[in-house]
């Protein structure tokens, strides 16, 4: 850091060089002491002293000099640097020069000439602390000039912000003022600090000042819904949140006299930016009208409860008498006519479409039935279509009516389901018969004739009395291949349109046995023998002549008689039980 600087300007250098040395043995080395002979060479060595950051602290000058005199020159300083203190020093300066330094150089001191050296050395040490002085004034001075702008930006801040305070509290209050449910607000010592209008409504009263927190239930009348007890003040939502809790309670009743206000509330607390609780808030809805809705909501239930009981019970009523109706009027027979209730099926509803038809019959019921009760043949018929139905059912069929012990049964798809179920039924009856064997009983045969093809569903009769029906030359044929079953002692006959329809017809045994003309037809219908449904022994026993029969079948339509009567002896041969073997070798008889 430079040194502060001492300048003496003297024409004269003797003076020049005692007022150095008197100088720096009283300054010592804490002031640059520098010379100067006239004032132009001053003028040129301040400038470059204050190019090169140095500090003029003091110049020391003669009055009189040549080119440039004393006051002039201290005027030209004082113009280069107001700070530097200007002492003049002469013995031949006149009042006015005095005064001209005074007034334009702030002239610090005038000396006569020959100076006293401890004059001297006293007037630059004053001269020097009044510098030091004036300096540390004019820091000070700009600290504090600086401190006063500070404090003035703070000061408008601080008038902006108490400005925008005022701008929000009067917001927040018409905030809360505006809101559609009661407001009410604590202070940090639990006292009314602001309640809106809605919340006045509500208690019947604003703040009331002087309220503690222990006095708020009583003050403001809060009670426990449905009891006449005051609510415990610990438990009120808005004392809990002044512990910092967030609450919320719908237990809550204002009295009113005579009118009582239930409440749902939401309270919570409210921190300063330092985290201090400084507030707690709650805002209180008045729930009549839910209450009220709730009575009437529970009221809505219970009746709604028995009136679904009731329903569930007309609903069983109901299922019971449908289920009752499946029995009469299957199911599946409205479902194919486009019904799901009985109720929606009228007189004529129609529909045609492609199904396999299958009668069976019990051989030899008359007689049978002959030899016991009205109340055991029903017993018995009931035990017998008991066991048939299932194997129906199970293959995608429906029963459509039942003629005293004879089935009509229904099958829409595939033509297996109804060769499956024929063939199912045959073993149901074996398993039956063995039980009427170990009875006592004599055992059953049953015919099973199938046939597919179109037919006509639908409703006959008038709007009091009505009834289901099948209408078809395909109904007619699979009667007649039922009962042909008779004829030639076999348990399961199809139809030739019935075989074309099977999926696999190799997964079956079969065998040809007839051509039948069907009243009305003029094509004769070819009749097929299905021998999964028989005993083993007897199955084995037409598989082992199939070949044979049915050549000899062949023969006789070709009208070749006599080999066909060959053919049908070589079966007899193997099977003389063979009822078709028999039938055809007598025609063959017949016809030789």
């Amino acid at each position: 850091m430079n040194k502060p600087v001492v300048i003496c300007v003297d024409d004269e250098q003797t003076i020049l060089d005692s007022l150095e040395i008197e100088l720096q043995k009283s300054l010592g080395d804490e002031y640059l002491i520098e010379t100067a002979l006239g004032g132009e060479e001053a003028l040129e060595l301040i400038e470059e002293l204050i190019e090169d950051n140095y500090e003029v602290v003091l110049v020391i000058s003669d009055q009189i000099m040549p080119n440039l005199k004393g006051d002039e020159l201290l005027k030209r300083v004082h113009e280069i640097s107001p700070t530097t203190l200007k002492i003049m020093l002469t013995g031949q300066a006149d009042l006015e020069a005095v005064s001209n330094a005074i007034k334009d150089a702030k002239l610090y001191r005038y000396m006569t000439k020959p100076w006293q050296p401890e004059d001297l050395k006293l007037t630059v040490k004053e001269a020097l602390n009044s510098y030091i002085q004036q300096k540390k004034l004019a820091e000070q001075n700009a600290q504090l000039q600086q401190m006063n702008q500070v404090l003035e930006q703070l000061n408008r801040k601080q008038a902006a912000l108490i400005s925008q305070l005022h701008e929000n509290e009067s917001r927040l209050r018409q905030f809360l003022e505006a809101m559609p449910v009661g407001v009410a607000v604590l202070d940090a010592e639990g006292k009314p600090y602001f309640i809106n209008q809605k919340a006045k409504e509500i208690f019947g009263k604003g703040v009331v000042p002087h309220t503690t927190t222990e006095q708020l239930s009583d003050v403001y009348q809060v009670y426990q819904a449905g009891i006449n007890q005051k609510y415990p003040v610990e438990k009120l939502p808005i004392v809990r949140a002044l512990k910092g809790e967030s609450a919320i309670a719908d237990d809550l009743e204002i009295h009113q006299g005579d009118k009582i206000i239930p409440l749902e509330v939401w309270a919570t607390p409210i921190y300063d930016a330092k985290g201090n609780l400084i507030y707690a808030i709650n805002t209180l809805q008045n729930i009549t009208d839910r209450k009220q809705a709730e009575t009437e909501r529970q009221k809505f239930i219970e009746e709604l409860f028995e009136l679904n009981c009731n329903l569930e019970l007309a609903l069983e009523s109901e299922s019971e008498l449908a289920n009752a109706a499946k029995r009469f009027v299957p199911n599946e027979f409205l479902s194919h006519l486009g019904h799901k209730s009985l109720v929606d099926v009228q007189v004529g509803d129609q529909v045609q479409q492609e199904m396999s038809v299958l009668f069976s019959d019990i051989r030899d019921f008359t007689a049978l039935s002959e030899t016991m009760t009205p109340q055991e043949n029903f017993k018995f018929i009931n035990a017998y279509l008991s066991r048939m139905g299932p194997a129906i059912s199970a293959h995608q069929g429906f029963i459509d009516k039942y003629i005293g012990d004879a089935i009509m049964a229904l099958f829409s798809g595939e033509a297996d389901n109804a060769v499956k179920a024929g063939i199912a039924m045959l073993n149901q009856l074996a398993e039956y018969n063995q039980n009427r064997i170990n009875s006592g009983y004599v055992p059953l045969k049953i015919g099973i004739g199938i046939n597919t093809g179109s037919l006509m569903l639908g409703t006959v009769g008038e709007q009091s009395r009505m009834d289901t029906t099948v209408i078809s030359d395909a109904v007619n044929l699979a009667s007649r291949l039922e009962q042909l079953t008779k004829n030639y002692e076999a348990s399961l006959l199809i139809s030739h349109h019935t075989l074309a329809r099977l999926q696999d017809p190799s997964q079956y045994n079969i065998r040809l046995i007839e051509k039948v003309k069907v009243k009305g037809k003029s094509k004769a219908v070819a009749v097929f023998e299905v021998l999964d449904g028989d005993r083993a022994e007897m199955r084995d026993a037409k598989l082992a002549t199939k070949s044979s029969l049915e050549e000899g079948l062949f023969l006789y339509y070709r009208q070749h008689f006599r080999e066909a009567a060959e053919r049908f002896q070589e079966v007899l041969t193997i099977n003389p039980w063979d009822r078709v073997a028999q039938i055809y070798f007598e025609r063959t008889q017949q016809q030789l």
